[in-house]
């Protein structure tokens, strides 16, 4: 592990957390990073990586030990994302995702489904899909229109998810409907489990995405989906708070991915401005590049800290208002700065930085989804005014 991770860990991590966020962050060095550039060169879902994580408990920790997980706290699991994202993108989503789909398991689900879906999940032998966004629904989950009609004791799910990730790897799909049009988005949506093998669940187009590159993206495709009542998450009409309450949640992941990227880039074109000579001396001896090295480092410092501190006010409960505004300053905050850390490195490294041979192109490519899943900047913004209003509002 890097000194600049073991000078931030922080006071709050248990005695087993630290261990395993040193575990993952050599099991980042020595495993994972030498197939990161192989993994974005033929876009192949990184299986090996997967059961990788899922063999050394990596995947257990956002699941509760009743489970089957470690119970770690969100603090432990942002140091775990950014370890992972800082050497390879798409292997931080095998991770995020596995929280980001069990989460309304996790927060809405019964025992029944709790016991049934989380400890496959925890152990890494299923993947789980989230299954929200639609081509006319994205950051407005008021404009689902995929529907879901109950008859008798199940519902009959008609519509179509598009840009979800693990389509068509997933054995669980979480599943986004309308159930009541009259109640509007809170109170008319619901959240229901489906299983891959359901007949009417099929997958359609899978996407060629220009990062994260061999983490699979497409349609989920429903018609006539028979979801028995069993399979609804909570009550009826309980979706859209639902899905809300995962996303508070599912932002921290985010976020520490985007300081991981941006870290990752950082290193590398520090590395390189040590050993690239230009006018007699390396170039990390002129003034203008000590003075770019400053700014970075400061910017990436400042979003592991919201980060962090939004992780801090998950593990502490803290009131809704304040959760929300935490999570959505670190997600924004986090994916600006790792677009600007990963497109200087770019600019640093020159030619250089311009071709494949050299990882921050990748890292720049990846970094640009941080800015638009689980919650655009612009949406983030709104997000966080909103949550001032509320709480200053009176």
């Amino acid at each position: 592990m890097d000194t600049t991770t073991m000078e931030t860990l922080d006071s709050r991590l248990s005695a087993e957390e630290r261990l395993m966020i040193e575990a993952v962050e050599s099991l980042a060095a020595a495993r994972i990073e030498p197939r990161a550039a192989e993994i974005d060169r033929t876009n192949a879902y990184p299986w090996d990586i997967k059961d990788l994580l899922a063999e050394q408990g990596v995947l257990m920790m956002p699941f509760p030990a009743k489970y089957g997980g470690v119970g770690a706290s969100e603090l432990a699991f942002a140091y775990a994302v950014e370890a992972v994202a800082r050497v390879s993108m798409t292997s931080s989503l095998i991770l995020a995702m596995q929280q980001l789909g069990a989460l309304p398991i996790l927060l809405g689900g019964s025992e029944e489904q709790t016991r049934r879906y989380l400890p496959p999940l925890a152990s890494g032998e299923w993947l789980v899909a989230y299954g929200l966004t639609e081509p006319g629904a994205g950051s407005d989950i008021s404009a689902i229109r995929t529907r879901a009609e109950r008859q008798g004791d199940h519902y009959v799910l008609t519509g179509g998810k598009q840009f979800i990730t693990n389509a068509g790897l997933a054995h669980v799909n979480v599943i986004f409907a309308v159930t009541d049009p009259a109640r509007g988005a809170n109170g008319g949506i619901s959240a229901f489990i489906v299983e891959s093998d359901t007949p009417g669940f099929r997958v359609g187009k899978i996407e060629d995405t220009m990062g994260i590159r061999g983490s699979q993206n497409g349609e989920l495709l429903l018609d006539g989906c028979v979801a028995p009542l069993a399979n609804r998450i909570g009550q009826e009409g309980d979706g859209y708070q639902l899905a809300l309450a995962t996303f508070d949640r599912a932002r921290v992941g985010i976020g520490a991915q985007a300081v991981g990227v941006a870290r990752g880039a950082f290193d590398y074109a520090v590395q390189y401005a040590r050993q690239r000579v230009q006018f007699g001396k390396p170039i990390a001896e002129h003034e203008g590049i000590q003075f770019l090295i400053a700014d970075l480092a400061t910017q990436i410092d400042a979003a592991r800290l919201l980060v962090h501190q939004a992780a801090i006010r998950l593990d502490d409960h803290a009131p809704t208002a304040a959760a929300t505004r935490a999570t959505a300053m670190a997600k924004l905050f986090a994916s600006d700065v790792a677009m600007h850390v990963t497109t200087e490195a770019v600019q640093l490294l020159g030619g250089y930085g311009y071709t494949r041979e050299y990882p921050v192109e990748r890292m720049m490519r990846d970094a640009k989804i941080t800015q638009i899943y689980e919650g655009t900047t612009q949406m983030q913004r709104l997000t966080i005014a909103r949550a001032i209003l509320e709480t200053t509002a009176a």
